[in-house]
């Protein structure tokens, strides 16, 4: 009798084709569901979360309201004596009621979207159950091709207490910022937020196991934006590797220890994990589907294709080709769209693809480092300098302001640019624009830019 039941909800089950099936609803996932929908392809997409990916929702848009608001009240600290007086707060519960402006419409509003577009979207879990097949909370959905655009999530530390450990996208909910706050890791998550949360009042500390912060940026710019965090309050310890989290009553003590020193032990209210993210794979059971995996990286081709099942394609923080960036997600989306609907022809190109960590002041980067340039034999010249007394930095009261700029001998083109200071997060895209289209620095540098703006400081950096 049993067999018979099974037999016969399998008879009930709903089998849906498409064309496509793409796993997430960020930028990358967006980006290709709109250009094959508008081709005429059959579209599904899925999320086990809100609709609206990472950076809408939990990541670049709701920490940048977060930073603005935190610009003035440092500005304003800097311009004390100079002919501001007073002192400007963060009313920490006002601002996330201002971030919720931004942040709470994005899902019924993609949702409304893509049922405007007439692409499918479900809610749920993903599971590959086949080679072409998965199942969404108990739909099972085929497809002729796939898109992995699942994205990104904390990594495992693997020490005792972790469970303890909130995430960066639940510090971005909190209601109420706690007094001390310690945040474990050193990249744009630690740096980004300790600068938030100790202008919004909080005590922050910094364990970072590396030798130094921000280690995607130039070592010797990271080493002066250190001032800014000093100047704020911010207690950064490097060299520092985190063994355990201990929850004391409302508080949490963390273990960490040098490898020079024996264990230190800090107090907090709050720790947050900041030491990196991998791409969100774990739930997807990709063996079944033949989607070839080695060091939790997806085996792919040059256009973004898995290697071992060519009906599945990857973009954004899944695919790990480029840089985990937003630009980057949406560029992989549109190569992906444009080898489905032609054939693999197309491969991402991530020259010229600017970073920026939104401290303050911001610290950005594009093209090659110096370490990267002469790794590669290049013969090119450098000019690098801290210029604080620059007027671009004199007149906001801003002591943290410097560069570093390479240029080939050989072409004369720019191959990288390393800015920290004030509006370097605008300016770099200058930078970034020329190395993509191979201007020359000649060229950048008899260009008139409106003065004075951050811009017109290029053609002394060159």
């Amino acid at each position: 009798m049993l067999n018979m039941l099974n037999m016969v909800k399998r008879r009930n089950i709903v089998t849906r084709q498409y064309d496509l099936a793409i796993i997430g609803t960020g930028a990358a996932a967006s980006v290709a569901a709109e250009r094959m929908r508008q081709a005429g392809w059959r579209v599904a997409v899925m999320d086990c979360r809100p609709f609206g990916g990472t950076c809408a929702l939990r990541g670049c848009d709701p920490k940048k309201v977060l930073v603005e608001a935190t610009v003035p009240v440092d500005h304003a600290r800097r311009m004390q004596d100079k002919g501001v007086a007073g002192e400007l707060h963060i009313d920490w519960h006002q601002l996330m009621a201002f971030k919720r402006e931004f942040t709470d419409p994005v899902p019924e509003k993609r949702e409304h979207r893509y049922a405007d577009e007439g692409i499918d979207a479900y809610h749920g879990q993903a599971r590959f159950t086949g080679k072409n097949a998965l199942d969404v909370e108990g739909k099972t959905l085929e497809a002729s091709h796939f898109l992995i655009a699942s994205g990104a999530e904390p990594v495992k530390l693997g020490i005792p207490g972790e469970e303890y450990l909130v995430t960066n996208e639940s510090f971005l909910t909190l209601d109420v910022l706690p007094h001390r706050i310690i945040l474990v890791g050193g990249g744009y998550i630690a740096a980004e937020f300790s600068h938030i949360a100790a202008r919004a009042g909080s005590q922050v500390t910094i364990l970072q196991r590396g030798n130094s912060m921000l280690n995607r940026f130039d070592p010797e710019l990271v080493d002066w934006l250190m001032a800014s965090f000093k100047a704020i309050g911010v207690d950064v310890h490097t060299r520092s590797s985190v063994e355990a989290i201990e929850k004391s009553g409302n508080a949490y003590r963390v273990r960490a220890a040098a490898a020079t020193q024996s264990a230190e032990y800090f107090e907090a209210d709050l720790v947050v994990h900041a030491a990196g993210r991998r791409p969100a794979f774990d739930a997807l059971d990709l063996q079944a589907a033949g989607i070839a995996v080695e060091k939790g990286r997806l085996q792919l081709n040059e256009y973004l294709q898995s290697v071992s099942n060519p009906a599945v394609y990857a973009a954004g923080d899944a695919d790990q080709m480029g840089p985990p960036l937003t630009p980057v997600a949406s560029h992989d989306a549109k190569v992906v769209a444009a080898n489905l609907l032609e054939g693999n022809h197309q491969k991402p190109d991530y020259r010229g693809v600017p970073s920026v960590a939104f401290t303050i002041p911001p610290i950005a980067s594009v093209g090659l480092s110096e370490a990267q340039a002469r790794e590669k034999g290049i013969k090119f010249r450098m000019k690098s300098q801290k210029v604080a007394d620059w007027f671009t930095a004199r007149h906001a009261a801003q002591p943290v302001y410097g560069y570093k700029v390479l240029v080939d001998e050989e072409t004369g083109c720019v191959l990288g640019a390393h800015l920290v200071g004030s509006h370097v997060d605008e300016v770099i895209n200058l930078f970034a624009l020329a190395i993509r289209h191979n201007l020359t620095a000649n060229e950048l540098k008899t260009t008139m830019f409106a003065y004075p703006t951050g811009a017109s400081d290029i053609a002394y950096m060159l």
